[in-house]
């Protein structure tokens, strides 16, 4: 089969889906609500299509290894087509219907408002679950002051604006470390700033001199505390061609031996 161009890959039919976000359905940012500490926090998530998939790049600092890792791939195989379809749908509209797309995603925040304190939780919303869009450009943190945003960036002069408190309060960003971005990784830290890295099968207590706290036990972000260093145990992904799952062999996972 030809290989799509990138006009044709934008110009492709795309349906406008009913819901642009999700409660859950991914074990992986899931895991908060098997804690009894995490469950008064409801979090409501937006996947978009990562990297340039779509025609359209939403990871504009991606990395092959980050790629290879990326949430995108994570879940039940079977249920990858029906994923990418719908990933692909809200990123199209997202890029061709940006007006429409805004409008949407501001109901449906407001709704997942509502839910929360009809519920008495804490509403909780992150809005690059797949992608690394830069969200503050459209103005939805300030129009939300009592929820709280959160995401992971690769961007570093992004990073670095959070950094410098230009970000409403309300939004928490923490760098990703991947095989290329060690140095900012590192910059970021000693800013202030939490990186989070994935190691291959030992998360240390302490690395490169900065503490280490566990970022598999939940993926609430905003709770971790200033100037740590976010360890995740690496997940192997499924490989759509092979149809098998792979490990890490970029750099992008870091090989830590605990003496």
């Amino acid at each position: 089969m030809q290989k799509m161009t990138i006009e044709e890959l934008r110009d492709r039919p795309y349906k406008i889906p009913k819901n642009l976000m999700f409660r859950s359905g991914n074990p992986k940012l899931d895991k908060n609500l098997k804690l009894e500490k995490f469950k008064k926090y409801w979090v409501s998530r937006l996947n978009l299509i990562p990297a340039n998939i779509s025609g359209f790049n939403t990871c504009g600092s991606e990395s092959i290894g980050c790629a290879g890792a990326c949430l995108h791939g994570s879940g039940n195989p079977v249920f990858m087509s029906q994923k990418i379809l719908g990933r692909t749908n809200r990123t199209l509209m997202y890029f061709k219907e940006r007006a429409k797309f805004l409008s949407s995603i501001f109901r449906e925040i407001r709704n997942h408002e509502i839910n929360c304190k009809k519920y008495k939780l804490k509403p909780v919303i992150r809005l690059n679950t797949t992608s690394d869009i830069m969200w503050e450009n459209h103005k939805i943190f300030e129009a939300f002051p009592k929820v709280q945003f959160y995401d992971y960036t690769k961007h570093f002069k992004r990073m670095k604006k959070y950094l410098n408190n230009t970000f409403a309060k309300n939004y928490h960003l923490t760098f990703s470390l991947n095989e290329v971005n060690h140095r900012q990784g590192m910059e970021v830290l000693k800013l202030g700033g939490n990186v989070a890295a994935v190691f291959r099968k030992q998360v240390p207590k302490f690395y490169e001199g900065f503490k280490v706290v566990n970022g598999d036990l939940h993926d609430l972000r905003f709770l971790d505390g200033k100037n740590v260093v976010v360890g995740l145990k690496e997940k192997l992904t499924f490989d759509p061609i092979t149809k098998k799952k792979v490990e890490d062999k970029t750099g992008f996972v870091i090989d830590y031996k605990i003496n």
